[in-house]
């Protein structure tokens, strides 16, 4: 497949700082993509979709199309094993199909640990990114054809490579607050995860479940308003189980825009963009004890150090709480880390489920083993019986682990 990246789009947008002085990651604003030990457009792949478009072209799958407009969508994500309650519905004009999408036709998101699908309504294109364990997040599109193939997108980096995402190619999760009286422009924009209080999150998409007395910014569709940008909604939005009122929920997948999917998406996107960082600097060579720096700042994030707490519980309204939940290796009590708490904080057991994704493996072996190091310290040196109940259910489902954690 010919590698079509747009390496300029990130070029040019070099900041002033350097990565070696950065205090903290977001610092920065870009690694190099042409780096020696990075060459993100050069080296072969090995994502997911860079998988599915080899079994196309072998002949040993292929892709069906879907009435109702909905296109390649439903074989993609049964190809990709993306269940379709990981939907959450996205209205703020932050895709490059902006002319498609508003309050009546919101942008369509599902995701797994490793690839996000976006439909757009009455549009041929479907927009992917998939995460390859050493190159980072790599961005497809999907045009409708005879013969459909996934080619490399040309703009995603304009969006997603920049501080946002810790300077190198990854996810990201908005929450939109538009101030421009134009359709095609908005303003306050601000990046949300684990640690943002849910009373910033989400403006700009659409969120079903309740939170108690807790408020977001979801399901205000007068955020994007060109004429009253940022006014009161006349619709409630707050602890609302459906959105039909709003649009018509039948010309997707599923009718929901789940709390809980919102918030694990949010947790995994600044999970993915920290491990590779940290990968991409250990092999670049960055002194070593910048990296450690790097390392101690994913540990906080993956022992969910900084979480905002839940002041009411949190309930989703589609199945992916218990779907979610099943995919992940439990130990012989049944305990997992994907299990979800939702009444204090997101899981049960705070250490991201991440540890057993293609990413963290594909970590250079030192960056590894620094992680695995220090991650034990820590979780040995807290007397908690959460912190003993995450070292025993690791040790139990993570292979390949160093001898003093199996001690």
């Amino acid at each position: 497949m010919t590698r079509r990246i747009a390496i300029a789009l990130a070029v040019g947008l070099v900041a002033a700082v350097g990565w070696g002085l950065a205090q903290q990651l977001e610092d920065t604003f870009y690694i190099p993509l042409d780096d020696p030990a990075i060459q993100y457009e050069r080296r072969p792949l090995n994502d997911p979709v860079a998988g599915l478009q080899q079994r196309l072209e072998r002949g040993e799958v292929k892709l069906d199309t879907a009435p109702n407009g909905l296109g390649y969508l439903p074989s993609v994500l049964k190809l990709l094993n993306i269940n379709t309650d990981s939907q959450a519905l996205v209205f703020s004009k932050t895709s490059t199909q902006t002319d498609r999408i508003g309050p009546r036709t919101p942008r369509a998101i599902y995701f797994n640990d490793e690839v996000t699908v976006g439909f757009v309504r009455d549009s041929d294109v479907l927009e992917i990114a998939s995460l390859d364990p050493r190159q980072g997040v790599q961005f497809y599109v999907l045009v409708r054809a005879a013969q459909p193939a996934f080619a490399e997108s040309q703009g995603c980096l304009r969006c997603h490579q920049g501080a946002v995402t810790l300077g190198v190619p990854g996810f990201l999760v908005s929450s939109v607050h538009p101030v421009s009286q134009t359709r095609s422009e908005h303003g306050n924009s601000f990046m949300t995860d684990h640690r943002t209080p849910l009373s910033g999150r989400w403006g700009g998409w659409y969120v079903t479940g309740t939170s108690g007395s807790q408020t977001h910014l979801g399901n205000n569709t007068n955020l994007v308003d060109p004429v009253r940008s940022g006014g009161p909604s006349a619709l409630p939005t707050q602890n609302l189980t459906s959105v039909a009122e709003m649009f018509d929920t039948s010309r997707y997948l599923a009718p929901t825009s789940d709390i809980v999917a919102l918030m694990t998406l949010e947790h995994q996107t600044r999970m993915t963009n920290l491990m590779i960082r940290v990968g991409w600097d250990s092999r670049r060579g960055i002194a070593q004890d910048q990296v450690n720096h790097e390392i101690e700042e994913m540990l906080d994030y993956m022992l969910f150090t900084d979480e905002e707490p839940l002041k009411a519980p949190v309930k989703g309204v589609s199945t992916f709480t218990e779907t979610f939940a099943r995919r992940g290796p439990r130990d012989s009590q049944g305990r997992s880390l994907r299990d979800f708490d939702l009444k204090t904080r997101l899981f049960r057991y705070p250490l991201s489920y991440m540890i057993y994704s293609a990413a963290f493996d594909g970590m250079p072996a030192a960056a590894r083993d620094r992680v695995y190091r220090r991650l034990y310290e820590r979780l040995s040196a807290d007397p908690s019986a959460t912190a003993r109940a995450i070292l025993e259910i690791v040790r139990a489902t993570k292979p390949d682990l160093p001898a003093y954690w199996r001690g």
